[in-house]
Protein backbone atom coordinates (compact mmCIF):
# COMPACT_ATOMS: atom_id res chain seq x y z
CA UNK A 1 0.00 0.00 0.00
CA UNK A 2 1.56 3.30 -1.06
CA UNK A 3 2.55 5.89 1.48
CA UNK A 4 0.53 8.49 -0.46
CA UNK A 5 -2.68 6.89 0.84
CA UNK A 6 -3.64 5.68 4.30
CA UNK A 7 -6.74 3.54 4.71
CA UNK A 8 -8.97 5.26 7.32
CA UNK A 9 -10.46 1.88 8.24
CA UNK A 10 -6.99 0.61 9.05
CA UNK A 11 -6.44 3.63 11.30
CA UNK A 12 -9.56 2.71 13.28
CA UNK A 13 -8.72 -0.99 13.52
CA UNK A 14 -5.10 -0.48 14.61
CA UNK A 15 -6.13 2.29 17.00
CA UNK A 16 -8.81 0.05 18.49
CA UNK A 17 -6.29 -2.62 19.46
CA UNK A 18 -4.03 -0.07 21.16
CA UNK A 19 -6.71 0.94 23.67
CA UNK A 20 -6.38 -2.06 26.07
CA UNK A 21 -2.74 -1.06 26.70
CA UNK A 22 -3.62 2.51 27.70
CA UNK A 23 -5.15 3.95 30.83
CA UNK A 24 -6.88 7.04 32.18
CA UNK A 25 -6.75 10.30 30.29
CA UNK A 26 -4.36 8.95 27.67
CA UNK A 27 -6.86 6.24 26.72
CA UNK A 28 -9.73 8.74 26.45
CA UNK A 29 -7.58 11.02 24.30
CA UNK A 30 -6.73 8.16 21.94
CA UNK A 31 -10.42 7.13 21.82
CA UNK A 32 -11.14 10.52 20.28
CA UNK A 33 -7.92 11.01 18.33
CA UNK A 34 -8.23 7.76 16.35
CA UNK A 35 -11.67 8.45 14.78
CA UNK A 36 -10.74 12.13 14.37
CA UNK A 37 -7.71 11.03 12.33
CA UNK A 38 -10.00 8.84 10.23
CA UNK A 39 -12.29 11.83 9.57
CA UNK A 40 -9.33 13.91 8.43
CA UNK A 41 -8.02 11.08 6.24
CA UNK A 42 -11.40 10.74 4.52
CA UNK A 43 -11.84 14.46 3.87
CA UNK A 44 -8.30 14.84 2.50
CA UNK A 45 -8.61 11.83 0.21
CA UNK A 46 -8.26 12.18 -3.55
CA UNK A 47 -10.02 10.05 -6.12
CA UNK A 48 -8.26 7.06 -7.63
CA UNK A 49 -7.28 3.48 -6.86
CA UNK A 50 -4.91 2.79 -3.99
CA UNK A 51 -3.77 -0.23 -2.02
CA UNK A 52 -3.65 -2.42 -5.13
CA UNK A 53 -2.32 -5.92 -4.37
CA UNK A 54 -1.78 -8.95 -6.61
CA UNK A 55 -3.04 -12.17 -5.00
CA UNK A 56 -3.27 -15.57 -6.70
CA UNK A 57 -3.40 -13.94 -10.09
CA UNK A 58 -6.18 -11.54 -9.05
CA UNK A 59 -6.00 -7.80 -8.44
CA UNK A 60 -7.26 -6.76 -5.02
CA UNK A 61 -8.11 -3.09 -4.54
CA UNK A 62 -8.40 -1.91 -0.95
CA UNK A 63 -8.82 1.74 -1.87
CA UNK A 64 -11.27 2.45 -4.70
CA UNK A 65 -11.99 6.15 -4.09
CA UNK A 66 -14.78 7.85 -6.05
CA UNK A 67 -17.67 10.13 -5.19
CA UNK A 68 -19.93 7.30 -4.01
CA UNK A 69 -17.35 5.81 -1.65
CA UNK A 70 -16.32 9.27 -0.42
CA UNK A 71 -19.79 10.39 0.69
CA UNK A 72 -20.26 7.18 2.68
CA UNK A 73 -16.76 7.41 4.15
CA UNK A 74 -17.45 10.95 5.36
CA UNK A 75 -20.49 9.97 7.37
CA UNK A 76 -19.03 6.65 8.59
CA UNK A 77 -15.93 8.36 10.00
CA UNK A 78 -17.98 11.20 11.51
CA UNK A 79 -20.25 8.67 13.17
CA UNK A 80 -17.26 6.76 14.56
CA UNK A 81 -16.11 9.98 16.24
CA UNK A 82 -19.58 10.84 17.59
CA UNK A 83 -20.02 7.29 18.87
CA UNK A 84 -16.72 7.38 20.75
CA UNK A 85 -17.64 10.71 22.35
CA UNK A 86 -20.90 9.11 23.48
CA UNK A 87 -19.01 6.10 24.91
CA UNK A 88 -16.24 8.10 26.58
CA UNK A 89 -17.50 7.37 30.10
CA UNK A 90 -17.72 3.59 29.54
CA UNK A 91 -14.97 1.52 31.17
CA UNK A 92 -15.07 -1.51 28.91
CA UNK A 93 -12.18 -2.14 26.54
CA UNK A 94 -14.07 -4.88 24.72
CA UNK A 95 -16.82 -2.48 23.71
CA UNK A 96 -14.38 0.18 22.53
CA UNK A 97 -12.23 -2.25 20.55
CA UNK A 98 -15.30 -3.86 18.99
CA UNK A 99 -16.90 -0.53 18.10
CA UNK A 100 -13.83 0.93 16.40
CA UNK A 101 -13.08 -2.36 14.61
CA UNK A 102 -16.70 -2.41 13.43
CA UNK A 103 -16.45 1.15 12.10
CA UNK A 104 -13.10 0.38 10.47
CA UNK A 105 -14.57 -2.68 8.75
CA UNK A 106 -17.46 -0.56 7.43
CA UNK A 107 -14.90 1.80 5.89
CA UNK A 108 -13.14 -1.25 4.48
CA UNK A 109 -16.37 -2.25 2.74
CA UNK A 110 -16.78 1.30 1.45
CA UNK A 111 -13.37 1.39 -0.23
CA UNK A 112 -13.24 -2.27 -1.39
CA UNK A 113 -12.76 -2.52 -5.12
CA UNK A 114 -12.99 -6.30 -5.33
CA UNK A 115 -15.25 -9.01 -3.94
CA UNK A 116 -12.58 -10.77 -1.89
CA UNK A 117 -11.57 -7.76 0.21
CA UNK A 118 -15.28 -6.87 0.43
CA UNK A 119 -15.96 -10.31 1.92
CA UNK A 120 -13.16 -9.98 4.48
CA UNK A 121 -14.45 -6.65 5.79
CA UNK A 122 -18.07 -7.84 5.53
CA UNK A 123 -17.39 -10.70 7.93
CA UNK A 124 -15.29 -8.49 10.18
CA UNK A 125 -18.33 -6.26 10.64
CA UNK A 126 -20.46 -9.22 11.72
CA UNK A 127 -17.96 -10.61 14.24
CA UNK A 128 -17.08 -7.26 15.82
CA UNK A 129 -20.66 -5.97 16.03
CA UNK A 130 -22.07 -9.05 17.78
CA UNK A 131 -19.81 -8.31 20.74
CA UNK A 132 -21.68 -5.02 21.20
CA UNK A 133 -24.78 -7.11 21.86
CA UNK A 134 -23.14 -9.71 24.08
CA UNK A 135 -21.42 -7.11 26.28
CA UNK A 136 -24.79 -6.24 27.74
CA UNK A 137 -24.25 -9.45 29.69
CA UNK A 138 -27.72 -10.82 30.20
CA UNK A 139 -29.51 -13.86 28.83
CA UNK A 140 -31.71 -11.98 26.35
CA UNK A 141 -28.66 -10.22 24.87
CA UNK A 142 -26.76 -13.50 24.65
CA UNK A 143 -29.62 -15.20 22.80
CA UNK A 144 -30.22 -12.24 20.49
CA UNK A 145 -26.50 -12.08 19.74
CA UNK A 146 -26.39 -15.73 18.70
CA UNK A 147 -29.40 -15.23 16.41
CA UNK A 148 -27.79 -12.10 14.96
CA UNK A 149 -24.55 -13.97 14.31
CA UNK A 150 -26.40 -16.92 12.80
CA UNK A 151 -28.16 -14.72 10.24
CA UNK A 152 -25.01 -12.79 9.32
CA UNK A 153 -22.91 -15.92 8.98
CA UNK A 154 -25.50 -17.25 6.55
CA UNK A 155 -25.43 -13.94 4.70
CA UNK A 156 -21.64 -14.11 4.59
CA UNK A 157 -21.81 -17.61 3.12
CA UNK A 158 -24.09 -16.30 0.37
CA UNK A 159 -21.56 -13.55 -0.36
CA UNK A 160 -18.69 -16.06 -0.45
CA UNK A 161 -20.65 -18.42 -2.69
CA UNK A 162 -21.61 -15.56 -4.97
CA UNK A 163 -18.00 -14.43 -5.16
CA UNK A 164 -16.81 -17.90 -6.15
CA UNK A 165 -19.61 -18.37 -8.71
CA UNK A 166 -19.07 -14.92 -10.20
CA UNK A 167 -15.32 -15.49 -10.45
CA UNK A 168 -15.75 -18.93 -12.05
CA UNK A 169 -18.18 -17.48 -14.61
CA UNK A 170 -16.32 -14.28 -15.47
CA UNK A 171 -12.75 -14.75 -14.22
CA UNK A 172 -13.02 -11.42 -12.41
CA UNK A 173 -13.37 -10.34 -8.77
CA UNK A 174 -14.08 -6.69 -9.57
CA UNK A 175 -16.80 -5.25 -7.34
CA UNK A 176 -18.90 -2.96 -9.53
CA UNK A 177 -22.22 -2.86 -11.37
CA UNK A 178 -23.32 -6.48 -11.87
CA UNK A 179 -26.05 -5.69 -14.41
CA UNK A 180 -24.08 -7.46 -17.16
CA UNK A 181 -24.50 -10.78 -15.31
CA UNK A 182 -28.02 -10.16 -13.98
CA UNK A 183 -29.87 -13.37 -13.20
CA UNK A 184 -26.78 -15.54 -12.88
CA UNK A 185 -26.26 -17.72 -9.80
CA UNK A 186 -23.44 -15.51 -8.56
CA UNK A 187 -25.57 -12.39 -9.05
CA UNK A 188 -28.41 -13.91 -7.02
CA UNK A 189 -26.15 -15.02 -4.14
CA UNK A 190 -24.42 -11.66 -3.85
CA UNK A 191 -27.75 -9.82 -3.95
CA UNK A 192 -29.18 -12.03 -1.19
CA UNK A 193 -26.13 -11.31 0.98
CA UNK A 194 -26.62 -7.57 0.53
CA UNK A 195 -30.36 -7.79 1.22
CA UNK A 196 -29.71 -9.68 4.48
CA UNK A 197 -27.50 -6.87 5.79
CA UNK A 198 -29.94 -4.24 4.52
CA UNK A 199 -32.62 -5.93 6.70
CA UNK A 200 -35.03 -6.36 3.81
CA UNK A 201 -38.07 -8.39 4.95
CA UNK A 202 -38.39 -11.29 5.42
CA UNK A 203 -34.63 -11.35 5.97
CA UNK A 204 -34.48 -8.42 8.38
CA UNK A 205 -36.00 -9.57 11.68
CA UNK A 206 -32.47 -9.80 13.12
CA UNK A 207 -32.37 -5.99 13.38
CA UNK A 208 -35.24 -5.30 15.82
CA UNK A 209 -34.25 -8.51 17.60
CA UNK A 210 -30.61 -7.56 18.27
CA UNK A 211 -30.36 -3.76 18.33
CA UNK A 212 -32.58 -3.23 21.39
CA UNK A 213 -30.52 -5.84 23.27
CA UNK A 214 -27.17 -4.17 22.59
CA UNK A 215 -25.38 -2.03 25.15
CA UNK A 216 -26.44 1.60 25.42
CA UNK A 217 -23.40 2.81 23.49
CA UNK A 218 -23.06 -0.23 21.25
CA UNK A 219 -26.55 0.22 19.80
CA UNK A 220 -25.56 3.70 18.58
CA UNK A 221 -22.76 2.22 16.48
CA UNK A 222 -24.96 -0.58 15.19
CA UNK A 223 -27.57 1.85 13.83
CA UNK A 224 -24.96 3.37 11.54
CA UNK A 225 -22.88 0.74 9.79
CA UNK A 226 -24.43 -2.62 8.91
CA UNK A 227 -27.54 -1.51 7.02
CA UNK A 228 -25.92 1.56 5.43
CA UNK A 229 -22.87 -0.36 4.22
CA UNK A 230 -25.37 -2.74 2.61
CA UNK A 231 -27.09 0.24 0.96
CA UNK A 232 -23.70 1.34 -0.34
CA UNK A 233 -23.09 -2.17 -1.71
CA UNK A 234 -26.50 -2.16 -3.44
CA UNK A 235 -25.80 1.26 -4.95
CA UNK A 236 -22.47 -0.01 -6.21
CA UNK A 237 -23.57 -3.38 -7.55
CA UNK A 238 -27.32 -3.28 -8.29
CA UNK A 239 -28.51 0.20 -9.38
CA UNK A 240 -31.67 0.07 -11.44
CA UNK A 241 -32.69 -3.45 -10.32
CA UNK A 242 -36.42 -2.87 -10.63
CA UNK A 243 -37.81 -5.30 -8.08
CA UNK A 244 -35.83 -3.43 -5.41
CA UNK A 245 -38.33 -0.58 -5.88
CA UNK A 246 -41.15 -2.76 -4.57
CA UNK A 247 -39.03 -4.29 -1.83
CA UNK A 248 -38.04 -0.82 -0.65
CA UNK A 249 -41.60 0.45 -0.61
CA UNK A 250 -42.70 -2.65 1.32
CA UNK A 251 -39.90 -2.04 3.82
CA UNK A 252 -41.01 1.56 4.35
CA UNK A 253 -44.54 0.46 5.29
CA UNK A 254 -43.49 -2.72 7.11
CA UNK A 255 -41.29 -0.81 9.56
CA UNK A 256 -44.01 1.72 10.29
CA UNK A 257 -46.68 -0.93 10.89
CA UNK A 258 -44.54 -2.84 13.35
CA UNK A 259 -43.55 0.41 15.09
CA UNK A 260 -47.28 1.01 15.72
CA UNK A 261 -47.38 -2.20 17.75
CA UNK A 262 -44.21 -1.62 19.75
CA UNK A 263 -43.91 -0.73 23.42
CA UNK A 264 -40.12 -1.04 23.69
CA UNK A 265 -38.57 2.36 22.84
CA UNK A 266 -35.41 1.06 21.19
CA UNK A 267 -37.27 -1.71 19.35
CA UNK A 268 -39.68 0.91 17.97
CA UNK A 269 -36.71 2.92 16.71
CA UNK A 270 -35.17 -0.25 15.26
CA UNK A 271 -38.27 -0.87 13.16
CA UNK A 272 -38.01 2.66 11.84
CA UNK A 273 -34.48 1.86 10.68
CA UNK A 274 -36.04 -0.77 8.41
CA UNK A 275 -38.60 1.76 7.23
CA UNK A 276 -35.99 4.43 6.43
CA UNK A 277 -33.62 1.98 4.74
CA UNK A 278 -36.63 1.09 2.59
CA UNK A 279 -36.44 4.58 1.02
CA UNK A 280 -32.78 3.95 0.16
CA UNK A 281 -33.44 0.50 -1.32
CA UNK A 282 -36.29 2.00 -3.34
CA UNK A 283 -33.91 4.68 -4.66
CA UNK A 284 -31.42 1.99 -5.67
CA UNK A 285 -34.15 0.18 -7.58
CA UNK A 286 -35.37 3.31 -9.41
CA UNK A 287 -31.78 3.83 -10.47
CA UNK A 288 -32.04 7.34 -11.98
CA UNK A 289 -29.43 9.93 -11.11
CA UNK A 290 -31.85 11.73 -8.81
CA UNK A 291 -32.76 8.44 -7.10
CA UNK A 292 -29.12 7.44 -6.61
CA UNK A 293 -28.46 10.88 -5.14
CA UNK A 294 -31.50 10.52 -2.91
CA UNK A 295 -30.48 7.09 -1.59
CA UNK A 296 -26.95 8.33 -0.88
CA UNK A 297 -28.12 11.56 0.75
CA UNK A 298 -30.72 9.74 2.84
CA UNK A 299 -28.11 7.26 4.07
CA UNK A 300 -25.94 10.21 5.14
CA UNK A 301 -28.83 11.97 6.90
CA UNK A 302 -30.23 8.80 8.42
CA UNK A 303 -26.99 7.85 10.15
CA UNK A 304 -26.94 11.20 11.94
CA UNK A 305 -30.57 11.54 12.99
CA UNK A 306 -30.95 7.87 13.94
CA UNK A 307 -27.86 8.25 16.11
CA UNK A 308 -29.55 11.16 17.91
CA UNK A 309 -32.69 9.09 18.47
CA UNK A 310 -30.86 6.02 19.77
CA UNK A 311 -28.60 8.19 21.94
CA UNK A 312 -31.68 9.85 23.44
CA UNK A 313 -33.41 6.53 24.12
CA UNK A 314 -30.13 5.11 25.42
CA UNK A 315 -29.71 8.03 27.80
CA UNK A 316 -33.17 7.39 29.22
CA UNK A 317 -32.40 3.67 29.53
CA UNK A 318 -29.12 4.35 31.32
CA UNK A 319 -30.56 6.87 33.76
CA UNK A 320 -33.85 5.09 34.52
CA UNK A 321 -33.27 1.43 33.62
CA UNK A 322 -36.59 1.55 31.70
CA UNK A 323 -37.21 0.47 28.10
CA UNK A 324 -41.00 0.19 27.95
CA UNK A 325 -43.05 3.26 27.04
CA UNK A 326 -45.84 2.31 29.44
CA UNK A 327 -43.32 2.52 32.30
CA UNK A 328 -42.12 6.03 31.44
CA UNK A 329 -43.57 9.52 31.58
CA UNK A 330 -42.82 12.87 33.18
CA UNK A 331 -39.12 12.86 32.30
CA UNK A 332 -39.31 16.29 30.65
CA UNK A 333 -39.02 17.76 34.14
CA UNK A 334 -35.61 16.29 34.90
CA UNK A 335 -34.17 15.55 31.42
CA UNK A 336 -35.07 18.64 29.36
CA UNK A 337 -31.76 18.74 27.43
CA UNK A 338 -32.12 15.12 26.40
CA UNK A 339 -35.70 15.85 25.32
CA UNK A 340 -34.66 18.86 23.23
CA UNK A 341 -31.88 17.01 21.45
CA UNK A 342 -34.09 13.97 20.86
CA UNK A 343 -36.74 16.18 19.25
CA UNK A 344 -34.19 17.47 16.72
CA UNK A 345 -33.61 13.89 15.64
CA UNK A 346 -37.38 13.28 15.60
CA UNK A 347 -37.94 16.29 13.35
CA UNK A 348 -35.16 15.11 11.04
CA UNK A 349 -36.52 11.57 10.61
CA UNK A 350 -40.02 13.02 10.10
CA UNK A 351 -38.73 15.20 7.21
CA UNK A 352 -39.71 18.49 8.85
CA UNK A 353 -38.42 21.38 6.70
CA UNK A 354 -35.01 22.76 7.71
CA UNK A 355 -33.96 19.38 9.09
CA UNK A 356 -31.76 16.83 7.32
CA UNK A 357 -34.42 14.22 6.55
CA UNK A 358 -36.42 16.77 4.55
CA UNK A 359 -33.60 17.45 2.07
CA UNK A 360 -32.75 13.76 1.54
CA UNK A 361 -35.97 11.76 1.74
CA UNK A 362 -37.76 14.10 -0.65
CA UNK A 363 -35.24 13.29 -3.39
CA UNK A 364 -36.24 9.62 -3.37
CA UNK A 365 -39.96 10.45 -3.29
CA UNK A 366 -39.53 12.96 -6.12
CA UNK A 367 -37.54 10.41 -8.15
CA UNK A 368 -40.44 7.95 -7.80
CA UNK A 369 -42.87 10.59 -9.06
CA UNK A 370 -40.65 11.63 -11.96
CA UNK A 371 -40.26 7.98 -13.00
CA UNK A 372 -44.08 7.58 -12.95
CA UNK A 373 -44.18 5.11 -10.06
CA UNK A 374 -47.27 6.74 -8.59
CA UNK A 375 -48.16 3.89 -6.22
CA UNK A 376 -44.60 3.97 -4.90
CA UNK A 377 -44.84 7.75 -4.53
CA UNK A 378 -48.03 7.44 -2.48
CA UNK A 379 -46.66 4.54 -0.39
CA UNK A 380 -43.50 6.44 0.55
CA UNK A 381 -45.54 9.53 1.44
CA UNK A 382 -47.84 7.43 3.64
CA UNK A 383 -44.84 5.84 5.36
CA UNK A 384 -43.40 9.28 6.04
CA UNK A 385 -46.62 10.27 7.84
CA UNK A 386 -46.41 7.08 9.91
CA UNK A 387 -42.82 7.86 10.85
CA UNK A 388 -43.80 11.28 12.19
CA UNK A 389 -46.76 9.74 14.04
CA UNK A 390 -44.69 7.24 16.02
CA UNK A 391 -41.10 8.51 16.20
CA UNK A 392 -41.88 12.22 16.17
CA UNK A 393 -45.02 12.17 18.36
CA UNK A 394 -45.86 8.89 20.09
CA UNK A 395 -42.43 7.95 21.42
CA UNK A 396 -41.44 11.37 22.84
CA UNK A 397 -44.95 11.92 24.22
CA UNK A 398 -45.02 8.71 26.25
CA UNK A 399 -41.32 8.81 27.12
CA UNK A 400 -41.07 12.41 28.31
CA UNK A 401 -44.66 13.57 28.82
CA UNK A 402 -47.75 11.39 29.18
CA UNK A 403 -48.69 9.99 32.55
CA UNK A 404 -46.16 10.87 35.24
CA UNK A 405 -44.86 7.56 36.59
CA UNK A 406 -42.74 9.17 39.28
CA UNK A 407 -39.38 8.76 37.52
CA UNK A 408 -36.98 11.53 38.49
CA UNK A 409 -33.85 10.70 36.54
CA UNK A 410 -31.16 13.31 36.01
CA UNK A 411 -29.43 14.17 32.75
CA UNK A 412 -26.89 11.62 31.46
CA UNK A 413 -23.11 12.20 31.63
CA UNK A 414 -21.90 15.31 29.79
CA UNK A 415 -20.06 13.38 27.09
CA UNK A 416 -23.35 11.72 26.08
CA UNK A 417 -25.04 15.11 25.78
CA UNK A 418 -22.08 16.48 23.79
CA UNK A 419 -22.31 13.57 21.33
CA UNK A 420 -26.06 14.11 20.95
CA UNK A 421 -25.41 17.82 20.46
CA UNK A 422 -22.86 17.25 17.68
CA UNK A 423 -25.15 14.91 15.77
CA UNK A 424 -28.18 17.19 16.32
CA UNK A 425 -26.22 20.22 15.08
CA UNK A 426 -25.31 18.32 11.90
CA UNK A 427 -28.98 17.40 11.40
CA UNK A 428 -29.89 21.07 11.51
CA UNK A 429 -26.86 22.18 9.49
CA UNK A 430 -27.59 19.78 6.62
CA UNK A 431 -31.27 20.75 6.71
CA UNK A 432 -30.62 24.49 6.59
CA UNK A 433 -27.73 24.33 4.10
CA UNK A 434 -28.05 21.13 2.06
CA UNK A 435 -25.84 22.27 -0.80
CA UNK A 436 -22.60 20.98 0.76
CA UNK A 437 -24.18 17.54 0.89
CA UNK A 438 -25.59 17.89 -2.63
CA UNK A 439 -22.27 18.85 -4.19
CA UNK A 440 -20.66 15.71 -2.70
CA UNK A 441 -23.26 13.28 -4.04
CA UNK A 442 -22.46 10.88 -6.93
CA UNK A 443 -24.32 13.08 -9.46
CA UNK A 444 -23.62 16.52 -8.05
CA UNK A 445 -24.96 18.55 -10.99
CA UNK A 446 -28.37 16.85 -10.78
CA UNK A 447 -28.46 17.29 -7.01
CA UNK A 448 -27.61 20.99 -7.14
CA UNK A 449 -30.35 21.53 -9.72
CA UNK A 450 -32.95 19.92 -7.42
CA UNK A 451 -35.22 22.58 -5.86
CA UNK A 452 -35.75 21.14 -2.40
CA UNK A 453 -37.35 24.30 -0.98
CA UNK A 454 -39.94 24.78 -3.70
CA UNK A 455 -43.26 26.25 -2.41
CA UNK A 456 -45.24 23.17 -3.48
CA UNK A 457 -42.86 20.84 -1.70
CA UNK A 458 -42.92 22.92 1.49
CA UNK A 459 -46.71 23.30 1.60
CA UNK A 460 -47.40 19.62 0.87
CA UNK A 461 -44.94 18.50 3.54
CA UNK A 462 -46.23 20.90 6.18
CA UNK A 463 -49.82 19.92 5.37
CA UNK A 464 -49.06 16.23 5.75
CA UNK A 465 -47.25 16.81 9.06
CA UNK A 466 -50.05 19.03 10.36
CA UNK A 467 -52.82 16.53 9.63
CA UNK A 468 -50.72 13.72 11.12
CA UNK A 469 -50.28 15.69 14.35
CA UNK A 470 -54.01 16.45 14.44
CA UNK A 471 -54.83 12.79 14.02
CA UNK A 472 -52.40 11.85 16.79
CA UNK A 473 -54.00 14.07 19.38
CA UNK A 474 -57.52 13.13 18.29
CA UNK A 475 -56.73 9.42 18.62
CA UNK A 476 -54.40 9.71 21.60
CA UNK A 477 -56.51 7.46 23.84
CA UNK A 478 -56.25 4.64 21.31
CA UNK A 479 -52.47 4.91 20.96
CA UNK A 480 -51.53 4.10 24.55
CA UNK A 481 -48.64 1.61 24.45
CA UNK A 482 -49.52 -1.92 25.49
CA UNK A 483 -47.04 -4.37 27.08
CA UNK A 484 -47.20 -6.82 24.19
CA UNK A 485 -44.67 -8.69 22.05
CA UNK A 486 -45.12 -8.67 18.27
CA UNK A 487 -44.21 -11.79 16.31
CA UNK A 488 -41.89 -11.08 13.39
CA UNK A 489 -40.32 -13.34 10.77
CA UNK A 490 -37.70 -14.40 13.32
CA UNK A 491 -40.54 -16.53 14.73
CA UNK A 492 -39.74 -19.11 12.06
CA UNK A 493 -36.16 -19.73 13.08
CA UNK A 494 -37.01 -19.40 16.76
CA UNK A 495 -39.73 -22.04 16.31
CA UNK A 496 -37.45 -23.85 13.93
CA UNK A 497 -35.01 -24.36 16.76
CA UNK A 498 -37.74 -26.03 18.83
CA UNK A 499 -38.72 -28.17 15.85
CA UNK A 500 -35.08 -29.14 15.40
CA UNK A 501 -34.92 -30.27 19.03
CA UNK A 502 -38.13 -32.28 18.66
CA UNK A 503 -36.73 -34.00 15.57
CA UNK A 504 -33.54 -34.79 17.44
CA UNK A 505 -35.34 -36.56 20.29
CA UNK A 506 -36.50 -39.61 18.27
CA UNK A 507 -33.14 -39.63 16.51
CA UNK A 508 -31.40 -39.72 19.87
CA UNK A 509 -33.63 -42.60 20.99
CA UNK A 510 -32.81 -44.45 17.76
CA UNK A 511 -29.13 -43.77 18.31
CA UNK A 512 -29.29 -45.15 21.86
CA UNK A 513 -31.45 -48.13 20.93
CA UNK A 514 -29.64 -49.29 17.79
CA UNK A 515 -26.30 -47.58 17.33
CA UNK A 516 -25.70 -47.63 21.08
CA UNK A 517 -26.30 -51.38 21.31
CA UNK A 518 -24.02 -52.06 18.35
CA UNK A 519 -21.36 -50.00 20.03
CA UNK A 520 -21.94 -51.90 23.29
CA UNK A 521 -21.46 -55.42 21.82
CA UNK A 522 -19.05 -54.73 18.98
CA UNK A 523 -16.69 -52.21 20.53
CA UNK A 524 -17.08 -51.60 24.25
CA UNK A 525 -17.35 -55.18 25.57
CA UNK A 526 -14.46 -56.65 23.47
CA UNK A 527 -12.26 -53.70 24.35
CA UNK A 528 -13.06 -54.08 28.05
CA UNK A 529 -12.29 -57.84 27.91
CA UNK A 530 -8.90 -57.19 26.32
CA UNK A 531 -8.26 -54.53 28.91
CA UNK A 532 -8.91 -57.03 31.71
CA UNK A 533 -6.31 -59.46 30.30
CA UNK A 534 -3.77 -56.70 29.84
CA UNK A 535 -4.37 -55.67 33.41
CA UNK A 536 -3.62 -59.18 34.67
CA UNK A 537 -0.37 -59.29 32.68
CA UNK A 538 0.53 -55.88 34.00
CA UNK A 539 -0.14 -56.95 37.60
CA UNK A 540 1.47 -60.39 37.38
CA UNK A 541 4.58 -59.76 35.28
CA UNK A 542 5.42 -56.10 34.91
CA UNK A 543 4.63 -55.15 38.49
CA UNK A 544 6.52 -58.24 39.84
CA UNK A 545 9.59 -57.36 37.74
CA UNK A 546 9.69 -53.80 38.98
CA UNK A 547 9.11 -54.99 42.55
CA UNK A 548 12.04 -57.43 42.34
CA UNK A 549 14.31 -54.72 40.90
CA UNK A 550 13.27 -52.38 43.66
CA UNK A 551 14.05 -55.01 46.37
CA UNK A 552 17.48 -55.75 44.82
CA UNK A 553 18.28 -52.04 44.77
CA UNK A 554 17.23 -51.80 48.42
CA UNK A 555 19.52 -54.70 49.44
CA UNK A 556 22.47 -53.18 47.59
CA UNK A 557 21.90 -49.84 49.25
CA UNK A 558 21.92 -51.50 52.70
CA UNK A 559 25.21 -53.22 51.89
CA UNK A 560 26.76 -49.95 50.78
CA UNK A 561 25.42 -48.19 53.87
CA UNK A 562 27.11 -50.81 56.14
CA UNK A 563 30.38 -50.04 54.43
CA UNK A 564 30.12 -46.37 55.20
CA UNK A 565 31.63 -46.18 58.70
CA UNK A 566 33.17 -42.76 58.62
CA UNK A 567 36.77 -44.08 59.21
CA UNK A 568 39.40 -43.29 56.59
CA UNK A 569 41.23 -46.59 57.10
CA UNK A 570 38.08 -48.52 56.23
CA UNK A 571 37.70 -46.50 53.00
CA UNK A 572 41.38 -47.12 52.15
CA UNK A 573 40.97 -50.90 52.70
CA UNK A 574 37.90 -50.96 50.45
CA UNK A 575 39.77 -49.05 47.73
CA UNK A 576 42.66 -51.54 47.92
CA UNK A 577 40.28 -54.49 47.63
CA UNK A 578 38.61 -52.81 44.67
CA UNK A 579 42.00 -52.23 42.97
CA UNK A 580 42.97 -55.87 43.59
CA UNK A 581 39.72 -57.08 41.99
CA UNK A 582 40.33 -54.90 38.92
CA UNK A 583 43.92 -56.26 38.64
CA UNK A 584 42.69 -59.89 38.76
CA UNK A 585 40.10 -59.16 36.08
CA UNK A 586 42.76 -57.57 33.88
CA UNK A 587 45.11 -60.60 34.22
CA UNK A 588 42.28 -63.01 33.42
CA UNK A 589 41.43 -60.96 30.35
CA UNK A 590 44.99 -61.46 29.02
Amino acid sequence: MGIEWVHPGLLLIIGAWLLPFLKGGVKRAVMLAVPAAAVVACFLMTKGEFGVVQFLGQTLVFGRVDQLSLIFSYVFSIMAFIGMVYALHVDDDTQHVSALTYAGAALGVTFAGDLLSLYVFWEMMAVSSVLLVWRRRDQSALSAGFRYLLVHVIGGLFLLAGTVLHWSATGSLVFDDFSSVAGSAGWVCILVAFLVNAAVPPLGAWLPDAYPEATVTGAVFMTAFTTKSAVYALLRGFPGTEFLIWLGAAMAVYGVVYAVLENDARRLLAYHIISQVGYMVCGVGIGTQLAINGASAHAFAHILYKAVLFMGAGAVLQMTGKRKLNEMGGLYKTMPITLGLYMIGACAISAVPLFSGFVSKSMVVSAAGESHYMWIFLTLTLASAGTFLHTGLKLPYYMFFGKDTGLRAKEPPKNMLVAMGIAAALCVGVGVYPWWLYENLPHAAVALAYDVFSPSHLTSTLGMLGFTALGFFMLLKHLDPKPTVSADTDWFYRRGTGLFVRVLKPLSRFEFGVVGQIYEFVIRKPVMAVAQHVRKIDGGVVDASFLGLARGTESLSRLIRNGVSGHAQHYGLMMAIGALVLLVLAVLAL
